[in-house]
Order: C-alpha cells, then sequence, then structure tokens
C-alpha cells in the first residue's frame, strides 16, 4: 500500500487497507458485519472479524452440543497404549543421542594429519593413543 499509495497520506492508506482486508473476507455475514463496524485500520478490522468468527462459531456448536463424560475403556486403553508407545520413543531417541555423542562420525573424505590415512581426522587417531600408550 505504501508504494502503490505513496502520494496519499498515511490515515487514507490505512482506511484503504482495511477496506481491501475487508472486502477480501469470504464468508458474507463476517464482510457485512466488519463493514457496519466502520474499521479505520487493518487493526481494528481484523479484530472485529476475528471476534464475530469466534462467537458466531460458539453460538453454533453450543445449540447442538450437550456436555457429558462417558467413561470409555476403549480410550483409555488407548491412551495408555500411546503413553507407553510415546515413552519407548523417548527411550529410543535418547539412546541414539547419547550413542551419537559416544561414537566418532567416520568420514571417508577426510585425512589424518598425524598418520596420513584417511577416514579420521588427528584427535581421533589411533596410531597417536598407542604411541602414547607405550
Amino acid at each position: 500500500m505504501s508504494l502503490a499509495y505513496a502520494e496519499c497520506p498515511p490515515d487514507v492508506r490505512e482506511s484503504l487497507v482495511a477496506q481491501y482486508f475487508i472486502d477480501a473476507i469470504r464468508d458474507e455475514d463476517t464482510q457485512h458485519s466488519t463493514r457496519l463496524m466502520d474499521a479505520k485500520d487493518l487493526k481494528s478490522a481484523l479484530v472485529y472479524s476475528m471476534k464475530y468468527e469466534a462467537a458466531r462459531t460458539v453460538s453454533k456448536t453450543s445449540r447442538h452440543v450437550k456436555s457429558m463424560e462417558i467413561e470409555d475403556n476403549n480410550s483409555r486403553e488407548r491412551d495408555d497404549k500411546f503413553e507407553s508407545l510415546f515413552n519407548r520413543l523417548e527411550k529410543l531417541l535418547n539412546s541414539s543421542v547419547a550413542g551419537r555423542k559416544n561414537t566418532p562420525q567416520r568420514k571417508s573424505n577426510v585425512t589424518c594429519w598425524k598418520c596420513n590415512k584417511k577416514g579420521h581426522v588427528q584427535r581421533e587417531c589411533q596410531a597417536i593413543t598407542s604411541n602414547q600408550e607405550n
């Protein structure tokens, strides 16, 4: 909007942005209600339209839904299975991360500066550790 309407004052640009936003609303009721609200800027138009949509959605669902709590053994079993699966995955992930930290990564394209062999770097060189032990 700043580039397209550079010659317009900022308050006019804000009003245009709000009108374009309202025109882009697909739901006719929300669009009509937001237009009647006569928003002067994009933020107030957005906030009002979101509140209107939320209130309308709650009104639609609250008419047809009654609150009931039912004990369902199947859902408990599913929850227990999910919890068990989640715990297993977490253990696997932790062991995988711990395994990566303890094992050095072998790269075939690197060469050790100490022994001139490929596949490891100097700090992982077995020649250094065997020489230090003797």
